[in-house]
């Protein structure tokens, strides 16, 4: 007799853990999918592209109701889980009762909303979903509308970037002293700012909001010094957290995220975790590598083979409004590091390597991010870089050329 799995959410974790685990042998599992939203998996790393009108909806789906239903697994999308009952080993929504012989909770993260008045207001949306983006489309295809978005992190830079493909006017207000604070360095956020600012777009750092003003739907946005930025959408995009309710509920140890260990067991033995949700080792990931590494060793847990997770050092390479960013490592300098520093502001070239004890420890790159990969070696082995030092600065080529 077929065991029964029960899968919650149906994003980009659990759709690459069934990947894995129906190649297994024929048979194992009765699977059973919750999705609180209204459709399969689709790659929301492509929210963007969709919403600056470069690609579609249908073109970034990844399993639809089709893909789910060759491989016979029940779907229940629309319908969010809201209990589970560990005795009874049974998960409640809606309709009632589901029973399980092992439970996966890919629940994902939600958006750090910020508590001020006026957020209830029409007009104001979050980026998390396909959802978000319809709400957007829908008052940028109307002429002449302005929207402020509130975060100057990648998800909002990225919406930014797309409401103004779409013919708006933007303006980014962010909290902190620069942009993208957590990827880059005071010196490469201003780049990216002078980039975005010579695109047409406002930025404005060190902004507190107070309130969201207007009278059902969105008109302004007022900051604590009295400004007001006219707004027919305003776009929440100051943060995630990890999406842990219904876990917190059942009595799971959850921290930060939902807490588990090597094999992505949580603390029931019948319910393991993947994806944002998660927290491993103290770390809670938001990158497609580690997440999806997450989901091939949950699969396998599954049918009761061996595999452990292992958190590396990560560096994160992007694009943002197409630009190249890369950072690892303690990019900042901590006090007693040496910081080596290359700056080309005609061609928007900006790198910044931290070195302690004759080793890499941290990298920051803006423009040209060629190297990085090579950075982030060099930090994970630990290996001594005295004897490129001098050439290290100006890439792997040329160092390991002259060190030859």
């Amino acid at each position: 007799m077929k065991r029964k799995l029960v899968v919650v959410g149906a994003g980009m974790a659990s759709g690459r853990m069934l990947e894995h685990l129906l190649k297994a042998p024929q048979g194992a599992y009765d699977v059973t999918l919750f999705g609180a939203e209204p459709r399969g998996n689709y790659n929301r790393i492509m929210l963007s592209a969709v919403l600056a009108g470069e690609t579609n909806c249908n073109e970034i789906v990844t399993h639809d109701s089709a893909w789910y239903a060759e491989r016979g697994v029940a779907c229940r999308f629309g319908e969010t889980v809201t209990k589970i009952n560990r005795v009874a080993k049974t998960v409640s929504s809606r309709n009632g009762e589901t029973p399980y012989d092992k439970l996966v909770l890919a629940t994902g993260s939600a958006p750090f909303i910020i508590p001020v008045a006026g957020k209830e207001l029409q007009g104001v949306v979050s980026f998390r979903d396909l959802d978000d983006v319809n709400a957007m489309l829908g008052v940028a295809d109307r002429p002449g509308t302005q929207a402020v978005v509130l975060g100057g992190g990648l998800l909002g830079l990225e919406a930014a970037a797309a409401l103004k493909a779409r013919g708006m006017r933007v303006m980014v207000l962010h909290l902190m002293g620069h942009l993208m604070e957590r990827q880059l360095d005071p010196s490469a956020g201003l780049l990216l700012q002078k980039e975005l600012e010579e695109r047409g777009i406002e930025v404005r750092c060190r902004a507190q909001t107070t309130a969201i003003l207007g009278h059902r739907r969105a008109e302004a946005v007022l900051l604590d010094d009295g400004t007001i930025y006219p707004a027919d959408l305003v776009v929440m995009a100051t943060g995630i957290r990890p999406e842990t309710r219904v876990a917190t509920d059942a009595g799971l140890n959850v921290e930060r995220g939902i807490v588990v260990d090597d094999q992505m067991r949580t603390s029931d033995p019948h319910i393991l975790a993947v994806g944002e949700c998660v927290e491993h080792g103290g770390i809670c990931y938001g990158l497609v590598d580690p997440i999806y590494d997450m989901a091939a060793v949950a699969a396998r847990t599954l049918v009761s083979e061996e595999a452990a997770f292992r958190s590396v050092e990560l560096g994160t390479q992007l694009k943002v409004t197409g630009v190249s960013v890369f950072s690892a490592g303690d990019f900042l300098g901590a006090p007693g590091t040496e910081q080596l520093v290359f700056s080309d502001p005609g061609l928007g070239t900006y790198k910044k390597l931290v070195i302690s004890g004759g080793r890499l420890i941290g990298a920051v790159l803006f423009g040209d991010t060629a190297d990085g990969l090579w950075y982030l070696d060099l930090i994970r082995s630990g290996v001594s870089v005295e004897a490129i030092r001098d050439d290290i600065i100006f890439g792997r080529a040329l160092a390991e050329r002259k060190a030859a």
